[in-house]
C-alpha cells in the first residue's frame, strides 16, 4: 500500500525577478511525497500563483484528495485531477521517483552525466541598463540563443534589440521574445514587422490568450513566428487541444509542463503540434530544483533539436540541492 503525504515550500528569490505577473520576491510550491515499504518518491506541485489555471482556495484541499487516495486507480486520479495539472505533474514525477529511486526521473545518458541539453539565455523584465546588464552576462557565459522578455518599453526595448542584432548577425546569436500578451492586436502588427526586420527567431504570445481568432489571423499573416505559450493554459481536454491549434495553427507552441498536465498532457500537446508541423520547445515554470531536474530529464528523451526553455536552478537562495549544473549553454548533471 502506498502512502502520501505533501508540504508547503516557500521559494526565495536571490533578487526581486519581474515577470508578467508583476515583480515576484518569493514562489510557493509543494512538495509530494510517496511511500511504499523503503521506498520513497518525490515530486513537485509547482503552483504559480496569478498564472496557473488552477490557483483557486480549494488547491490544498485537492492535495489532500490525492493523499487519502494515492492508491486509487491512475485514470480515475488523473479524471479527477484534470483541472489541477501541476498536481497531476506532481504525481506523475513521485511516481516515476519511486521507481526510480534518488534522483532519476527518467533513466538516460543525461541523468548518467554523459549527455547535455542545450538552452537559451533567459533575460528578465527591467529597465534598459537591467537589460544591458544580463544580455553581457549571458553573452560571457557562452549563450548563442538568447531569450528577452519584452512589453515593459517597447521604444528602449527595440533599440537594445537593434544595437544587438547589429553586433552579432543571425547565424552567430539567435534572439526569441516573449510579449506575455502585452501588445493590442494593431500593435503586434507593426512589432511582428520590425521583429522581422531583425530576424527575430520567434515571438511568444504577442497579444492576451483567448483572443483565437486574432491570434489566428496573425500566425496566418505574420513575418515573424508566433508561439503560443498563456494560450495553452487551462486547455485540458485531448479534444480542445487539438481544436485549439487547428484554428491558430502557431508556428509554435511552449511547453510548461507544470501548467499543461505533466509529461502526459505535454506529450499530448507534442503529438498533436508534430502532426501539424508545428514546432515546439519546453520551458520551466520557475520550479525548485526537484520539477527541474524532473523537466529536464523528460525533455531529454524528446529529442529536441532546439535550444530549450529550461532554467538553471540558480534564482533562489532556498533551493533544493540538485545535481544540475550549466556549462556555457548547456544544462548537465553532475
Amino acid at each position: 500500500m502506498k502512502k502520501a503525504t505533501f508540504k508547503k515550500h516557500l521559494l526565495e528569490f536571490k533578487q526581486a525577478s519581474g515577470t508578467s505577473r508583476g515583480v515576484l520576491h518569493t514562489k510557493e510550491t509543494y512538495f509530494l511525497e510517496i511511500t511504499e515499504g523503503e521506498k520513497k518518491g518525490i515530486g513537485e506541485c509547482a503552483l504559480f500563483r496569478g498564472l496557473s489555471f488552477e490557483d483557486i482556495p480549494e488547491y490544498e484541499e485537492m492535495l489532500q484528495w490525492l493523499c487519502d487516495n494515492i492508491n486509487e486507480n491512475k485514470k480515475i486520479l488523473r479524471k479527477e485531477l484534470l483541472h489541477f495539472p501541476s498536481i497531476w505533474f506532481g504525481y506523475e514525477q513521485a511516481m516515476l521517483n519511486l521507481k526510480h529511486g534518488e534522483d532519476l526521473y527518467f533513466p538516460s545518458d543525461f541523468s548518467e552525466g554523459y549527455s547535455s541539453i542545450k538552452i537559451n539565455g533567459l533575460i528578465w523584465m527591467g529597465d534598459a541598463t537591467f537589460l544591458q546588464q544580463q544580455i553581457e552576462e549571458k553573452l560571457d557565459q557562452g549563450f548563442d540563443c538568447l531569450k528577452l522578455k519584452i512589453g515593459v518599453d517597447w521604444k528602449a526595448e527595440k533599440e537594445i534589440i537593434k544595437q544587438l542584432r547589429a553586433k552579432f548577425p543571425k547565424d552567430e546569436l539567435e534572439l526569441r521574445v516573449d510579449a506575455n500578451g502585452g501588445f493590442s492586436v494593431e500593435e503586434a502588427k507593426t512589432v511582428l514587422q520590425v521583429l522581422a526586420d531583425l530576424e527575430i527567431h520567434s515571438i511568444e504570445q504577442p497579444i492576451k490568450a483567448g483572443q483565437i481568432s486574432e491570434m489566428a489571423e496573425l500566425c496566418k499573416n505574420s513575418p515573424t513566428p508566433i508561439a503560443l505559450d498563456e494560450e495553452l493554459i487551462g486547455v485540458l481536454n485531448f479534444e480542445d487541444k487539438k481544436e485549439l491549434l487547428e484554428k491558430i495553427n502557431p508556428q509554435f507552441i511552449i511547453l510548461k509542463p507544470s501548467l499543461v498536465g505533466g509529461f502526459s498532457g505535454t506529450d499530448e500537446w507534442i503529438s498533436f503540434a508534430e502532426s501539424k508541423k508545428i514546432g515546439w520547445w519546453i520551458t520551466s515554470a520557475l520550479e525548485s530544483n526537484i520539477g527541474l531536474n524532473a523537466i529536464a530529464q523528460y525533455t531529454f528523451t524528446k529529442n529536441a533539436k532546439i535550444p530549450q526553455g529550461l532554467g538553471t536552478g540558480g534564482l533562489f537562495t532556498n533551493n533544493i540541492l540538485s545535481r544540475l549544473v550549466l556549462h556555457g549553454d548547456e544544462l548537465m548533471m553532475r
